[in-house]
């Protein structure tokens, strides 16, 4: 274990041990009827500081996980560095020849280059990998759902609804056939999502100034956050974004008996939060509604807001439910679960769906279309260049029994 992470560990241990004491203070003086809002206060300021260095935790354990790039031979990597030094030469000048010359040399089938016509020069490899593994680091839901590249938008699942019929018969008994079961095939639904990042023409003619890398981060920023809503979110509509997790329907009766595509909610107790009595019960409900091959891979997803809430909840042993990371690679937990903080998550309210919890990897598929592009405009808002950079990106619900949603409700 790195000093660093020891050193964080400690200090969360830290800041959990005050949370405990503090709130278990404030409880005692709920009771009693005394004034609590300098202990709410505190609460408030240990939570951030808690919630901080979660994320400190979490920042240096991805970096831990990430995987190197494939070994590539030394004619790829010369092809690939051509293509860097193009990109970069036409990015500051506007010179698209060196671009155009590798697309048209036909041993230079380690790139992508595209054309404008195709909707723009696709960006060196490099860079694609960079964009992508910074819009992984902060996306909460590519952290836990499944992700599929693929080369086209012709993706099909097929999915069995149900009626697979069987029997039990002796030895030497008939076997008459069973009930046919049915199947339907359901695909992702993709969109394109674009960032528009500019710069001066001053800034592009100093060598000193990385554009490639200052045009990387201020994508995957604005790729980032556009997928966090429409992951969530999204309408759906076939052409413009994905279909969002949160839009799906649900209902209240157990798995078996609801259609194909709704998926199960329980009930918080409350009409806009927690119930007053008991209020970890909920959690525990969500989590044994969940199949158990679902529920071994489950995870909490809620907003920082609502786990201020749940951090404060004790079991029927009077047991903190949330307990801090004690080891590196180790999230914290909830009821033993892991959790991952998503600032998209509905806060509680009326009819809202503030946490969700079950195998996401089984449920909730997110597809990305191989290859990012960008189209250099210095026309349209002098002195500055813009880069309309855009990618393809789609997804689909694909089991409606692996996760679960909370619902804010009292029944």
């Amino acid at each position: 274990m790195s000093d660093e992470i020891k050193t964080l560990i400690e200090e969360q241990g830290k800041a959990w041990e005050e949370f405990k004491a503090t709130n278990d203070e404030a409880l005692k003086a709920k009771a009693d009827g005394k004034a609590v809002s300098e202990l709410d206060s505190k609460l408030d300021k240990i939570n951030a500081d808690l919630d901080k260095l979660g994320a400190m935790m979490d920042e240096i354990q991805k970096k831990a996980n990430r995987t190197a790039a494939p070994a590539e031979g030394e004619e790829q990597k010369a092809v690939q560095a051509e293509h860097k030094a193009a990109f970069d030469k036409w990015m500051r000048k506007g010179d698209d020849s060196g671009l155009e010359s590798l697309r048209e040399r036909k041993d230079a089938t380690f790139v992508n280059v595209g054309t404008p016509s195709e909707g723009g020069y696709a960006v060196p490899i490099e860079q694609d990998r960079d964009i992508m593994r910074l819009v992984q680091d902060m996306s909460p839901m590519r952290q836990v759902c499944r992700v599929i590249s693929c080369s086209t938008e012709d993706y099909r699942k097929m999915v069995n609804l149900g009626g697979t019929g069987y029997g039990w018969v002796g030895e030497t008994d008939a076997r008459p056939a069973t009930d046919t079961p049915t199947f339907t095939t359901i695909q992702p639904v993709f969109g394109e999502c674009y960032a528009y990042p500019e710069t001066t023409q001053k800034a592009l003619d100093d060598l000193f100034f990385n554009v490639q890398a200052e045009l990387t981060y201020d994508v995957a920023e604005a790729f980032a956050k556009a997928e966090a809503l429409a992951f969530l979110n999204g309408t759906g509509a076939t052409g413009k974004q994905p279909v969002g997790l949160l839009t799906a329907t649900t209902a209240a009766t157990a798995d078996g008996t609801r259609a194909f595509g709704t998926f199960q909610h329980v009930v918080t107790g409350n009409a806009s939060g927690f119930a007053a009595t008991a209020p970890a019960d909920c959690l525990l409900d969500l989590i044994y509604a969940t199949r158990s091959h679902y529920r071994q891979n489950g995870k909490f997803m809620l907003g920082s807001a609502t786990l201020a809430e749940v951090r404060k909840f004790k079991d029927g042993d009077q047991n903190y439910i949330w307990q801090p990371s004690m080891q590196a690679g180790q999230p914290a937990t909830i009821f033993g679960y892991g959790l991952v903080v998503n600032e998209y998550m509905p806060a509680l309210g009326a009819n809202a769906f503030p946490i969700l919890f079950g195998d996401f990897k089984a449920a909730y598929w997110i597809f990305d279309r191989v290859g990012i592009r960008t189209l250099r405009d210095p026309y349209t808002h002098k002195p500055f260049v813009g880069f309309y950079t855009t990618k393809r990106v789609g997804s689909m619900i694909a089991n409606t029994e692996a996760v679960k949603f909370l619902k804010c409700a009292a029944s």
